[in-house]
């Protein structure tokens, strides 16, 4: 995963951080935008195309991969098969 875009509102204050909605952009491309009034464009393709772990390689699918929700304002897919720590998402670090 990589970032490959991101802006920030510095005015907003927050005391936690939350994804309030995720586009789908193409090619395994999210734009995700958090309560802070930051938003990142997010390319997941690496990430995804080299995990050797099946319930992450199978998002290779990009009809899959799609199927993204915002849960308790976090970014996952089926019922948390995959989610990122929010932390992680908004400072584009995966581990």
């Amino acid at each position: 995963m990589k970032i490959i875009e991101q802006t920030i509102d510095a005015e907003s204050g927050f005391g936690y951080i939350e994804v309030l909605k995720a586009e789908y952009v193409g090619d395994f491309v999210l734009e995700v935008y958090f309560n802070d009034g930051m938003y990142k464009r997010i390319d997941f393709k690496s990430f995804i195309f080299n995990s050797f772990n099946p319930s992450i390689n199978k998002y290779s699918d990009e009809t899959l991969f799609k199927q993204y929700a915002i849960v308790d304002g976090n970014l996952n897919w089926n019922d948390y098969d995959m989610i990122f720590p929010l932390e992680d998402l908004h400072n584009g670090e995966i581990k």
